[in-house]
């Protein structure tokens, strides 16, 4: 058997390369969970992320952009929709909250002033909208605190309007955010931003109880390409010849998915040379992982599901 010590070098390790990539954008540096911490705890929470991904699937976030307003016109019919016409309670980033057609209208105004003034029709994106959801089942007032305090964290400096729609068969919340903050820099969020964005809002729902996780598809083994909307509606309405094939493809998808093979290969083998009756049963999930992986691999794009459409996407 091998030593724990040894383990939980080898854990940290290549456990880091499957949920924290070196390249990954952090603010302040380095991973929260990871940052000034133990050997034994950096591999606590990495062996806690192999339990959520291998053993149990638990439920990924997902954290998506849906679009942006270009102009004050477009901003304010934007938290029109969101709110439902004032129906629906909306939330500011000064915790106040906002209900009603003349408050909603109010609160347009107040973005159109508060800095930089917003024509009512421009050519560049002065608000980002996004979405954070969970699949079924998830608590509705969970999924609004841990939006909260993602929003709270990630778009601080920055005017924003969240909206929580419960109404529908998976919670999520709609943030509208001045791209422009207060000392006049403009939020341009990239790929890296978002995967911070994923980890942080499962970060945050964790911490109120909810089972979430926001691994990487080639954590996870998913090769998963999915389609705009516009691409979708016009598929659906027969206006688009060739849709693109489900998976994703490419030399740095494929050499992601082999780097994500490599650190689960590793973390299996350290896992079952252990003492413990637990890391030798993550040892066993692990191995399922990596079987149905590459049973998963043996089928023909045209046969994948994934490859026929996109994943069900949460209404708005």
């Amino acid at each position: 058997m091998t030593g724990s010590q040894d383990i939980d070098g080898v854990l940290v390790q290549w456990g880091e390369r499957l949920f924290y990539p070196a390249n990954r954008m952090v603010r302040g540096g380095g991973s929260p969970k990871f940052r000034g911490a133990s050997m034994k705890d950096r591999a606590a929470w990495v062996r806690a992320r192999i339990a959520a991904t291998a053993a149990r699937r638990a439920p990924q976030v997902m954290v998506k952009i849906t679009g942006g307003g270009r102009g004050m016109r477009a901003i304010a019919a934007h938290l029109r929709y969101i709110s439902k016409g004032g129906r629906l309670q909306a939330e500011t980033e000064a915790g106040e909250f906002v209900t009603g057609p003349d408050a909603v209208r109010d609160l347009a105004e107040e973005w159109r002033l508060g800095g930089s003034l917003i024509e009512a029709e421009s050519n560049r994106r002065d608000a980002l909208n996004v979405m954070l959801s969970m699949p079924r089942g998830a608590d509705p007032l969970a999924v609004q605190r841990a939006a909260r305090e993602f929003a709270k964290l990630e778009f601080a400096d920055h005017k924003y309007v969240m909206v929580l729609h419960d109404h529908q068969a998976n919670p999520h919340v709609h943030i509208s955010v001045r791209r422009e903050s207060r000392y006049g820099q403009r939020i341009n969020p990239r790929k890296a931003d978002l995967q911070r964005w994923r980890e942080t809002f499962a970060e945050k729902l964790r911490e109120w109880g909810v089972e979430a996780e926001a691994s990487r598809q080639a954590t996870r083994g998913v090769n998963r390409h999915h389609p705009a909307i516009w691409q979708v509606k016009a598929k659906e309405e027969g206006r688009l010849r060739n849709l693109r094939s489900g998976r994703s493809e490419g030399t740095r998808t494929g050499a992601a998915h082999e780097n994500s093979k490599q650190a689960w290969s590793r973390i299996a083998v350290a896992l079952a040379s252990s003492s413990d009756p637990g890391d030798r049963q993550l040892a066993s999930s692990v191995h399922r992982l990596l079987q149905g992986r590459a049973a998963k691999e043996q089928v023909p794009p045209q046969q994948d599901r994934s490859a026929t459409g996109r994943e069900p996407q949460p209404g708005r």
